[in-house]
């Protein structure tokens, strides 16, 4: 097995590795950020009691948005420098293409904004104006944050493949200009 056989299976092994841990994080999440839902209302009962749960929502949601782009950044890798004749990766991305809409949502940004919905419920039955105020705005940037990296997400092949392409060929060139640095100049 060469180098490059072995630098694929690596990282073909990577992409499947962090796509199971993404899935497995999503319900470990909810779950985590249910108890301390829960934990936080029955012992504090104050509206600020929300902060820490939403705090929970949002280190998932940043893990699961930095193993999705992760994972999507070495698929173009491998796309680029592994399967210059076709493969797995062009398939996939000229099927996203041909078919948008068809996948589901890689980041469940649709299951976090009803989370963070959810986690502000608390807060709208018992708290002071200032405090329910304050509390929306952090709850609605949250959803802003979400809303922005899904945008970046769904962007991201593209933009992706146009700079490994470039990183490829500045490689190229820099290989054929190293190749013939060595040869007599022709007259």
């Amino acid at each position: 097995m060469t180098h490059h056989d072995e630098e694929f299976a690596a990282l073909r092994a990577t992409i499947r590795e962090r796509g199971t841990v993404r899935m497995v994080l999503l319900p470990l999440t909810l779950g985590v950020w249910a108890g301390a839902a829960v934990a936080t209302m029955a012992a504090i009962q104050l509206p600020i009691a929300a902060l820490l749960p939403l705090l929970v929502l949002a280190a998932g949601f940043e893990s699961i948005y930095a193993l999705h782009i992760n994972v999507e950044r070495i698929g173009r890798y491998l796309q680029v420098f592994h399967e210059r004749d076709g493969g797995w990766e062009h398939v996939t991305m000229a099927f996203g293409q041909r078919f948008p809409g068809s996948a589901p949502d890689p980041l469940f940004s649709r299951i976090f904004v009803i989370a963070v919905s959810v986690n502000y419920l608390p807060v709208a039955h018992g708290g002071e104006v200032t405090e329910m105020v304050v509390l929306a705005v952090l709850h609605l940037l949250f959803i802003a944050r979400i809303r922005a990296a899904r945008g970046v997400a769904a962007r991201q092949r593209e933009l992706d493949l146009e700079r490994f392409e470039a990183l490829y060929q500045a490689s190229e060139t820099q290989a054929a200009g190293t190749a013939t640095a060595g040869l007599p100049a022709t007259d």
